[in-house]
């Protein structure tokens, strides 16, 4: 009698087991599923944890007041979440301290969560989301079963949980058809067993039975439970693969419906930053420390330092015509970033960096190709070309290592490689419309007698080489008009000569034209070790070989080589050329006069007298002029018509700005492509500032002149005859000093908006620019001389002038 209580407590145990057991296994199958996502085992073992605790806190306190299981259940989730965010900032090498890193988890869980690359690393804040929603589930879940003993409702919160958890793993993994088989197990396990309600014991249907019926009626109902699970459990197993069978289409993946990390405008194309690092070249960008562990000996310090190391910055795929761009998707990563199979014949060797920013800015981080394992920064990753941002942006002192895969394809290979085709590189086989004739002409030329691909890359790639000239001042500038002056423009005019990003903007659409994928890669030489600065950056071409991968090519010139004039290789042939002349007859020799005929005279052919063909000629020859110049002036106006008021808001202002440019110009005052929109303006101002002054020293020698006629003359009628002759040229053109110039600054605004929110321009704010631009023109025309006002509206140059 006295071991009965005991007995009767632990058989009670044992019987309301099943029910907190099944609430634990559904939770923790959640973890199971979302783990398939994840690098390592770290999340499931933490959802386990969460889905153990969370029930075993009800469980514990089940004779408690219902009001104090939540805030006693809720001080373990915040006990059991520290542990796990320390844990898994261990874990990842994250620096801070745990408050810090839990506020970062907070404010960033749901998004990175959603953002992060496939594996997911098991970092705080890709942690905190499944952790917190395991541990409510299983609070809710159990108070509801065990305590109010709806079953049945209390399977919902972690049925929802699981739900959950195999639509953010969405197309990412497998289909989960084991857990959810064990899902449905464990919750026919729980059924099977008694609701936990509190109170009285249900009373024992076998109460009162003889002990040998007794026996057998519990074995009965035992063997009935057990035939309804199996039945259940195979149900699931057969019908469940079946219907999963049925589902043609992939399920919807969470994570097109969050935007991942963007790069600033200034990266989206670091192209253009080519020309402002050339002009200040001994600028340092960052610190540079290279291992090569697959090296001789595991070379590593400066020994690495004696073999050149690229160092990518950005891949530019796509070419509108005008721009070269990123367009990359970027995915927040972990420290282990995902691994591609190396091309067939490719040498891969290991590359680690440690590198330290030091004044370049923006997102995007610098590393040797491929990177496959990053530390001490938290960054986003773009498979596709292999690339690194750093969301946060680079800031002086940013310290980080990485190791990457450097494959260096097989040379030997080259020459017998073909390039892919078909839509997966269409990307890089696209070229815009409205290439100049001449490039079209020269990338013909080039390929016409090179069929192989590789061979196609090299002659474009030893043209570029031979014609061009590499210049630290060259504007900055890759559209199709900047590529053409580049190519054919004249060298006395500034043409044929340029940096890196022309050279190899250039190889990169002839190539295309030739039908070689390219893309264009801007980054940095180094030795390994030491220093990188403004000087080391360039940009260079690739092209991708079938088997080989991408290939870097090298246009640019030897220091040493003088460059041949493009018109020793190229002349361009018209695309309908002239039909040949045939050659007049050559007339029959006369027989010459004899000596007794006399000179001979001169016979009269009734034409017109030789002064009335001269005269007609110099008036015909002054029509002609006339309307050249009617025409010129009538081009002029139409040219200016058009930008200001045709086109939407941000062509009319952009427009407006070519108005300026195009009057600095003709004043002699020509800005570069290098400078910015403000710097313009800054400019701008000064020009009509110093014109006016001019014209007021004019004005005022002029004006002395007279007095000094005056004084000689003894009439007051000529002196007021010289007052209004000067009051009617002030009319006609003079221009007052004091005169407050139109506000370009408010133009150069303008213009920078409508960079950055290409689609935000007004039609007010186009026809405000308009008059801004019109303003100032006006101005600086007016401040010119006479014969300079005359020549201005005919002058050609803004009809032939690039952007």
């Amino acid at each position: 009698m006295g071991r009965g209580p005991p007995v009767v407590r632990v058989w009670r145990a044992l019987r309301a087991a099943p029910l907190p057991v099944a609430l634990v296994a559904m939770v923790a199958l959640t973890g199971v599923v979302l783990g398939r996502v994840y690098a390592g085992g770290l999340l499931t073992r933490l959802v386990v944890g969460a889905a153990v605790g969370s029930v075993l806190v009800s469980v514990v306190a089940r004779r408690l007041p219902s009001w104090l299981v939540a805030p006693l259940s809720v001080a373990g989730l915040a006990g059991f979440t520290a542990w796990s965010l320390r844990v898994s900032a261990d874990a990842a090498g994250l620096p801070g301290s745990l408050v810090e890193v839990a506020a970062d988890a907070a404010r960033n869980g749901i998004p990175r969560l959603l953002t992060a690359m496939i594996p997911v690393e098991p970092t705080p804040d890709t942690v905190l989301v499944p952790l917190v929603a395991a541990w409510l589930a299983g609070l809710a879940g159990a108070e509801v079963a065990l305590r109010a003993g709806r079953v049945l409702l209390g399977y919902l919160p972690p049925a929802l949980l699981y739900a959950g958890a195999v639509y953010v793993v969405g197309p990412n993994a497998d289909p989960a058809v084991w857990p959810t088989v064990a899902f449905a197990a464990v919750a026919a396990l729980g059924l099977a067993g008694p609701a936990g309600r509190p109170g009285p014991s249900a009373p024992d249907p076998t109460a009162g039975l003889a002990p040998g019926v007794r026996a057998a009626v519990r074995v009965r109902l035992a063997a009935t439970a057990a035939a309804g699970l199996v039945v259940v459990v195979g149900l699931a197993a057969v019908v469940g693969p079946v219907v999963a069978g049925r589902v043609d289409e992939r399920p919807v993946d969470p994570r097109r419906y969050v935007e991942p990390p963007q790069v600033e405008s200034l990266d989206e194309n670091p192209l253009i930053r080519i020309s402002g690092w050339a002009l200040n070249p001994g600028q340092k960008l960052l610190d540079v420390a290279t291992e090569r562990p697959d090296g001789p000996a595991g070379a590593t310090g400066n020994a690495a330092g004696s073999r050149s190391v690229r160092i990518r910055l950005a891949v530019l795929s796509d070419y509108d015509g005008v721009t070269w761009r990123v367009g990359a998707t970027y995915r927040n990563a972990g420290r282990i970033l995902p691994a591609t199979q190396p091309e067939p014949g490719a040498t891969v060797e290991t590359v680690r960096q440690e590198i330290t920013v030091a004044d370049l800015s923006g997102r995007l981080l610098p590393a040797v190709a491929t990177p496959r394992a990053i530390g001490g920064a938290r960054v986003a990753y773009d498979p596709l070309t292999g690339t690194l941002i750093r969301p946060e942006g680079l800031t002086p002192g940013l310290r980080y290592t990485v190791t990457s895969a450097s494959e260096r394809p097989d040379n030997n290979l080259l020459a017998t490689a073909d390039v892919p085709a078909g839509e997966e590189v269409a990307r890089v086989l696209r070229v815009a419309d409205g290439v100049p004739d001449p490039v079209r002409r020269l990338a013909a030329q080039l390929a016409e007698d090179n069929g192989a691909p590789y061979a196609r890359a090299a002659a474009i790639e030893q043209f570029l080489a031979e014609h061009y000239r590499v210049v630290a001042d060259a504007p900055s500038g890759h559209a199709y008009p900047n590529l053409n002056f580049f190519l054919f423009g004249p060298r006395n005019g500034g043409g044929q000569r340029g940096t890196s990003e022309q050279f190899a903007a250039a190889f990169a659409v002839l190539g295309r034209l030739s039908g070689l994928p390219t893309r264009v890669v801007v980054g940095f030489s180094s030795n390994g070790n030491g220093p990188v600065r403004a000087a080391d950056a360039f940009a260079w071409p690739e092209v991708l070989f079938s088997g080989l991968g991408w290939v870097a090519f090298d246009p640019l010139p030897r220091p040493d080589d003088e460059p041949r004039p493009v018109e020793e290789d190229f002349r361009p042939v018209p695309e309908d050329p002239p039909p040949s002349e045939v050659p007049e007859p050559t007339p029959e020799p006369t027989e010459a006069p004899s000596p007794q005929a006399g000179p001979a005279r001169p016979v009269d052919s009734g034409g017109l007298p030789t002064p009335v063909l001269v005269g007609g000629g110099a008036g015909g020859l002054l029509l002609v002029v006339g309307a050249v110049l009617a025409a010129l002036a009538g081009m002029r106006r139409a040219r200016s018509r058009s930008r200001l008021s045709t086109g939407d808001p941000g062509q009319r202002i952009a427009g407006a700005w070519r108005e300026v440019t195009d009057a600095l110009r003709l004043a002699g005052r020509p800005v570069g492509g290098d400078l910015a929109a403000t710097e313009v303006a800054e400019r701008a101002r000064a020009a009509l500032a110093e014109a006016r002054a001019t014209r007021a020293d004019r004005s005022d020698r002029e004006a002395g002149k007279e007095r000094d006629a005056l004084v000689d003359r003894d009439a007051g009628a000529d002196r007021e005859a010289l007052a209004v002759t000067r009051t009617a040229r002030a009319t006609a053109g003079a221009v007052d000093p004091g005169a407050v110039p139109p506000d370009l600054a408010e133009l150069a605004g303008l213009l920078n908006r409508l960079a950055f929110a290409p689609g935000a321009a007004a039609n007010e704010q186009a026809d405000r620019a308009a008059t801004l631009a019109g303003e100032y023109v006006a101005a600086l025309r007016a401040a010119r001389p006479w014969w300079r006002r005359l020549l201005w509206s005919i002058h050609p140059g803004p009809l032939r002038w690039r952007p």
